[in-house]
């Protein structure tokens, strides 16, 4: 089946959608393409909040320097800036959208919101809506995309890959594309998981905000939808990635057999939360000034020293000297879930362990999500631009997705214009000799197996050894998949199997080729920073 659009946005976040509002507003037709139901994302489990200024007593100063101080000195400056000057539009867009965030129970003169801080940052700037700041961002723009008529939402819909000139003239020709076509994004084909069919769409504007790619590793704070795609199908294409290395681990997810993949906010730490050793001591004063509120690689670095030094498998957080009436009205989804694990955190302290959290890296792009690609643009998690350097600070994560979202719209809305008004012909998806597979196990296999390599040799603390074993394990790995791939028919869980170990071999590529320790990437091998004035690491497929 061929469908054609004006833009295509592969996924569904709050990335996605802000570029589908904007987008929309030309009464061109969007299609929204995402592999789950539309709430089914990394936005919807966001707890903590999105940062922006909005205080008198903060500044776009104060905000900056902490974003750079945080970035360990690899953030762009410009782009730290642009962010945070646009932050306080980003928040009005959201308000007029229909988020409802917590407001100030009394009048203070400082804001109308109840603004809260969280590591790295120096001032109260996190706007949320209790615990459960994604879900509400999430619920009000899928209500206002839905209103629209212009566009169209394909869920359980998998990309697969996108469709460029010079990938459709390898298909057509079965050789290399002629030398020197300027390459073009042209839209994706797609996996219609319900009706086990692959869709061709075709689009002038191809956005990528498909979310994260830390399911890559063992331990997660993610959902089981962040597995990289985007960047992976970036990177076959032929665009560039960048800073894949940094992987960001979240230093509190809880610790419960029964528990999977729950983020324990890092806004309870914001709140006076005390991390401690399963012996009650408290252990962050000898790591950080901060001490809990040290940027987040500093925090994960110490829980992982502590565990390793005394062999115990998780710490503590400890929230049962703050008011119980505050902690239930402040975190009501926390504590409800700890709670079913049997955990009253007003009265016991919180088992956590670090878990892969989120990927500074991905698509390379410029100040409005343009990639190396001509009419692919990328926004979210998924990209690259310059913001958090070598790390993350704390809800910069939505405030990013909110400005790019916007951001990447209004320029590909400016360049539409431009783009020839007819599609390119291009070949319908080819099943070729595939059949259904009866080895099913090899998926199940190589699944396991780069989760467990990935977090036993390229985690919180690397070094040249590991990184090697890792590229010889993902080099093997990558081979079988590849053989599997083109003899089994499209399956989710093909294609998720597949795009993992592209994204295993981004961050290993990366990070054997950063020789120092920065940010989230700490290496035994170079424990310093570098000599040189830091810089991107920037790779690309060759032969495309």
């Amino acid at each position: 089946m061929h469908l054609s659009c004006d833009t295509l946005i592969l996924g569904s976040g709050l990335a996605a959608l802000s570029h589908a509002l904007e987008a929309s507003k030309t009464g061109r037709k969007v299609i929204i393409a995402t592999k789950s139901e539309l709430e089914e994302t990394n936005t919807s489990y966001a707890q903590g909040g999105i940062a922006a200024v909005l205080r008198p007593d903060d500044s776009f100063e104060a905000h900056i320097k902490d974003t750079q101080k945080a970035g360990a000195g690899l953030c762009h400056a410009e782009i730290v800036e642009l962010t945070v000057k646009e932050g306080p539009a980003a928040i009005h867009r959201l308000v007029e959208a229909g988020v409802k965030f917590d407001r100030e129970q009394r009048e203070t003169g400082h804001s109308p919101y109840d603004l809260t801080r969280e590591g790295g940052h120096s001032h109260r700037r996190i706007l949320h809506a209790a615990d459960v700041t994604g879900r509400e961002i999430q619920r009000a723009l899928i209500e206002k995309l839905q209103a629209q008529e212009n566009v169209t939402i394909l869920e359980n819909h998998c990309a697969i890959d996108l469709l460029t000139r010079r990938n459709v003239a390898r298909r057509k020709n079965h050789s290399s594309p002629p030398p020197g076509l300027e390459d073009r994004a042209l839209g994706a084909y797609i996996y219609d998981e319900r009706g086990d069919s692959v869709k061709t769409v075709l689009a002038k504007i191809t956005v990528i905000a498909t979310g994260g790619g830390s399911k890559t590793y063992l331990y997660t704070s993610n959902p089981d939808i962040a597995t990289g795609d985007g960047v992976a199908m970036a990177w076959r294409a032929g665009a560039k990635i960048a800073n894949m290395e940094f992987i960001q681990f979240h230093p509190t997810c809880l610790y419960h057999a029964d528990a999977k993949s729950f983020l324990v906010s890092e806004a309870l730490r914001g709140e006076g939360g005390i991390l401690r050793r399963i012996d009650g001591t408290r252990f962050m004063i000898h790591y950080h000034q901060l001490k809990e509120l040290a940027p987040r690689d500093i925090v994960a670095r110490a829980i992982d020293s502590e565990l390793k030094r005394t062999g115990d498998d998780h710490v503590m957080l400890d929230m049962t000297h703050l008011d119980h009436n505050f902690i239930t009205t402040r975190f009501p989804n926390i504590h409800e879930r700890c709670l079913t694990y049997g955990i009253d955190m007003t009265k016991v302290p919180i088992p956590v362990v670090p878990a892969a959290h989120y990927v500074c890296g991905g698509v390379f792009c410029d100040e409005d999500g343009a990639t190396s690609i001509h009419g692919l643009y990328v926004a979210g998690e998924a990209a690259c631009t310059g913001l958090h350097g070598a790390n993350r600070l704390a809800s910069n994560s939505l405030l990013e997705a909110a400005v790019f979202g916007h951001r990447s719209a209004i320029a590909a809305n400016a360049v539409m214009g431009d783009i020839p008004s007819t599609f390119e012909e291009v070949p319908a998806w080819d099943i070729g000799n595939a059949v259904a597979s009866d080895e099913l196990v090899v998926i199940s296999q190589c699944w396991d197996e780069i989760r467990r390599f990935m977090w036993n040799y390229v985690g919180i603390v690397r070094s040249d050894r590991r990184l090697l074993r890792a590229w010889r394990r993902i080099e093997t790995i990558r081979e079988e998949i590849r053989e599997f791939y083109w003899r089994a028919s499209v399956s989710r869980d093909l294609l998720e199997l597949r795009n993992i170990a592209v994204v295993a071999e981004l961050i290993v590529s990366c990070a054997r080729l950063r020789k120092e320790s920065r940010g989230l990437h700490y290496t035994l091998d170079y424990p310093e920073l570098g000599p040189e004035e830091p810089t991107d690491t920037i790779i690309q497929r060759e032969n495309i």
